[in-house]
């Protein structure tokens, strides 16, 4: 059984007044991710910027 049939089981077997809160973990986890790959991503561009921002760079993209 897959860990996506096994959440769907338990939901099934658990109170309805548990579904909002189970939707906020899941909104929680999601957010979560994103600024995970967020920060990864600023943390990327420092530590690029050097080869990006110059005036040959500038010149091969200005076309596009």
């Amino acid at each position: 059984m897959t860990s996506k049939e096994q959440i769907l089981k338990e939901i099934e077997q658990v109170p309805e007044s548990f579904f909002a809160e189970i939707l906020d973990f899941i909104q929680f986890l999601k957010t979560k991710e994103a600024r995970e790959k967020l920060g990864i991503t600023i943390i990327s561009e420092s530590s690029l910027k050097k080869d990006w921002l110059t005036p040959e760079e500038d010149e091969a993209w200005q076309n596009l």
